[in-house]
């Protein structure tokens, strides 16, 4: 049986080992731009033998009106590929593969990050019960306007011109952020998905959107670059639950199958919290998907060996252990402790709890 160590094929990727930094939201990007504080923070975690093997960036909006927290770094011009490209080759001169997270917002966000000061747009006008991060902390969202169904494709554009801008700035790949009652969750879920026209009411309208961005995805860039990330049950960023998750989510994979996406990473439960949220049957959507499998959300140490050794997963996500640990992936190995999390630095600021974590003494 494979082991977490062990390499694997992923689409069209070689990885090293099975081991990924899943993204992580910093707010290190002022004007929206990568820089080289986050080239080092990124290469710092890159190298196969003692960090991740592959690397999925912090979520990165793929138009000026996706963002939703300040200083994120985009992808929806030339200038900001270019400003990538500092990390993609830091990251490639250390071993391991990136792919960028492509993010719409949607409705968690607020007025101040959209251009003009417009509403957020959704599926819905209803104000996300949530916080989005601005300049001296966290905010309510701003109440946001349903899309028109006529915007809908300027919207599945922007993500096709975004997977364009990933390959320009020397990604690996993308994958889709479908997950934590952003955008795309927006749409899929019932319990915010309140349309009537081809893209709300029944499942076949509010997968509508996923499909066609994963395809205009995987037109652009191939599928073998190409992933998905989805949260069956998470209630992040007030994403109520779906009135049947079960049948929503297989309904999903079904219709992506005849795309061949590289991997599907999956959330467990809530994002950043409890396991066991709610009920979901992940090994029957796993049945449903013939790519690589990616499992995150507090995976310990013995969990994620367990899970590649069973065969339950092919990939283990880790989040916040490779904030505070660059060398997650040789702790991992040694079994080693880990340090501890910061939680004042997470979101905001410079180099303090960003780039300063020690690594283990080799000697």
């Amino acid at each position: 049986m494979p082991t977490l160590f062990d390499p694997i094929r992923v689409g069209e990727l070689e990885l090293a080992t099975r081991i990924v930094m899943t993204p992580l939201t910093r707010n290190r990007a002022p004007g929206q731009m990568s820089n080289a504080l986050m080239a080092q923070y990124y290469a710092q975690r890159a190298d196969p033998a003692t960090g991740a093997a592959l690397i999925v960036t912090e979520a990165t909006p793929v138009c000026p009106e996706g963002h939703g927290y300040v200083d994120t770094p985009g992808l929806h011009s030339a200038e900001q590929a270019a400003a990538w490209r500092q990390i993609t080759d830091a990251v490639h001169a250390r071993g391991a593969k990136i792919v960028a997270q492509l993010w719409h917002v949607g409705r968690v966000s607020h007025v101040s990050l959209q251009p003009g000061g417009a509403p957020p747009v959704s599926s819905t006008a209803r104000v996300a019960n949530a916080k989005t991060y601005l300049h001296g902390g966290f905010v309510p969202c701003s109440p946001p306007r349903a899309l028109a169904t006529h915007e809908i494709p300027g919207i599945v554009a922007a993500y096709r011109r975004a997977a364009r801008l990933a390959m320009d700035a020397g990604f690996d790949g993308v994958e889709v952020h479908g997950a934590n009652g952003y955008l795309i969750d927006q749409f899929l879920r019932d319990s915010i998905n309140d349309r009537s026209d081809a893209y709300g009411g029944p499942i076949a309208n509010r997968i509508r959107l996923l499909v066609e961005v994963m395809t205009a995805v995987t037109d652009e860039i191939g599928s073998g670059r190409t992933g998905l990330r989805l949260s069956p049950v998470t209630p992040s960023n007030d994403a109520g639950p779906d009135s049947d998750p079960q049948s929503l989510f297989e309904a999903a994979v079904d219709a992506l199958a005849p795309l061949k996406l590289a991997y599907l990473h999956v959330i467990e439960g809530q994002t950043g919290g409890a396991r066991d949220v709610a009920p979901f049957d992940y090994a029957a959507l796993r049945r449903r998907f013939a790519g690589a499998w990616m499992v995150n959300n507090g995976y310990t140490r013995q969990m994620a060996l367990d899970a590649v050794a069973s065969g339950a997963a092919d990939l283990v996500a880790f989040g916040r252990a490779f904030i505070a640990n660059p060398d997650l992936g040789l702790r991992l190995q040694l079994d080693a402790p880990l340090n501890a999390l910061d939680k004042a630095t997470l979101y905001g600021g410079g180099a303090a709890g960003y780039t300063d974590y020690p690594t283990l003494d080799r000697a």
